[in-house]
């Protein structure tokens, strides 16, 4: 099969320069602005949305901190940083209806980390049937929504009063 898929929403990630130093301590600095994708915010840590997402709604829970070992993390960033993938979870829940959820972290660059000096915990919701031929006959993900109208859902949610 050839062909082509057009992305040409891609085209504000494609050539642009990136940031100098860590993206997510650059996120953490300006939580407030979209642009960061930071939906929730805690003393010691805070949810961003992943910017090149597996699927809909693939948030990351970061500690403020910039560490790259598990074993830096204190209790008190470990409490906060569950207690924010709880939350960003029932966030989810209420707004797309998950049939289930990957999370974890990839430690080092085997493992699949794209950032290995910044720990992230990934929160990947899945649904029956999300697996689809796309990434095995073009590698290619099929996102169904996009990031900015998710980011725009679950930031809302997670900060309900």
């Amino acid at each position: 099969m050839s062909g082509n898929l057009w992305a040409p929403w891609r085209t504000e990630y494609v050539g642009r320069k990136g940031d100098k130093g860590c993206v997510f301590c650059l996120a953490a600095k300006k939580v407030d602005d979209p642009e960061s994708l930071v939906v929730k915010e805690g003393e010691r840590a805070l949810v961003i949305m992943n910017r090149f997402p597996y699927n809909t709604a693939h948030m990351m829970v970061i500690p403020k901190r910039h560490i790259g070992c598990i074993e830096e993390l204190t209790p008190e960033e470990l409490t906060e940083m569950h207690s924010l993938l709880v939350a960003a979870k029932g966030a989810v829940d209420g707004l797309y209806l998950p049939d289930g959820y990957n999370v974890g972290f990839n430690l080092g660059a085997a493992a699949g980390a794209g950032i290995v000096d910044h720990i992230h915990l990934h929160v990947v919701p899945r649904w029956q049937g999300d697996v689809n031929l796309m990434p095995v006959l073009a590698d290619v993900k099929v996102i169904p929504e996009h990031l900015e109208r998710t980011y725009a859902a679950i930031k809302e949610r997670l900060n309900e009063k």
